[in-house]
């Protein structure tokens, strides 16, 4: 038993040991798997929704109007969506990240979808790129990112935001060293270098340049950076640079 146990040991240590900053589908967590390389998924942020009577009563007006709507977060979609139980609304909506686009179909319909973008700088500029908008709808989390705001408003689009859910972050004391760090969010980054510290070794990936910018904050180790967003793409980039 004891000589099984050195093996069972001796071959994690010959793995690939990474640490992903959210929860992962089991396929992905089999993917990386099959290329020898371990995932430990530790959240550093909690999010939820904000239930409150006047975020209830900015949705349900919404939802009357013939709109241009942004979503840069699923967790914002979700949040909207439960407001809405089931109620059809007529939005035009802009969105960035796979998982995003892919609950904004799920929810709204194709049809709806009026426009996709791998940034918030890029979502905005091709919101700008259509002339007859003069008016935004902006569903967000209280720690949303300046940019597509300032961009929108610096072209005189009137921009409405709604915080539709919060940001908390987690404390999380790592021990164990890594090959790989997997971040997605500033907040995420922020919360992990408030009690941990890394090997100069340890190789940090990015969902974008926005979370590649605030690891540099905090660290000089190799960043990689994910060129499109979207979980699947950052554990893909992960696995290419591993193997």
């Amino acid at each position: 038993m004891g000589d099984k146990k050195l093996q069972q040991a001796s071959a994690m240590q010959n793995n690939i040991q990474i640490l992903c900053t959210r929860p992962l589908t089991k396929t992905l967590v089999q993917q990386a798997l099959q290329q020898a390389i371990l995932i430990d998924e530790i959240s550093f942020i909690e999010t939820a929704a904000i239930k409150n009577i006047a975020v209830q009563q900015e949705i349900q007006l919404a939802a009357t109007q013939i709109a241009t709507v942004v979503f840069t977060s699923m967790n914002a979609v979700e949040a909207v969506v439960n407001y809405l139980d089931g109620q059809p609304v007529q939005w035009n909506i802009y969105c960035i990240g796979t998982t995003t686009n892919q609950l904004v179909k799920k929810y709204f319909g194709e049809q709806q979808l009026a426009g996709i973008a791998n940034n918030a700088t890029e979502l905005a500029r091709l919101i700008l790129k259509n002339r007859t908008i003069d008016k935004v709808i902006f569903f967000c989390g209280d720690q949303r990112r300046d940019e597509l705001p300032a961009i929108l408003r610096s072209d005189n689009i009137d921009l409405k935001e709604i915080i539709v859910y919060q940001t908390m972050t987690v404390t999380n004391l790592i021990d164990k060293k890594y090959n790989g760090i997997l971040f997605f969010s500033p907040s995420a980054v922020e919360s992990f270098f408030r009690k941990n510290k890394i090997p100069n070794t340890t190789v940090l990936f990015a969902i974008g340049s926005t979370t590649a910018n605030e690891i540099k904050k905090y660290s000089t180790n190799k960043i990689i950076t994910s060129n499109q967003p979207g979980k699947e793409n950052l554990v893909a980039t992960m696995i290419a640079y591993f193997t």
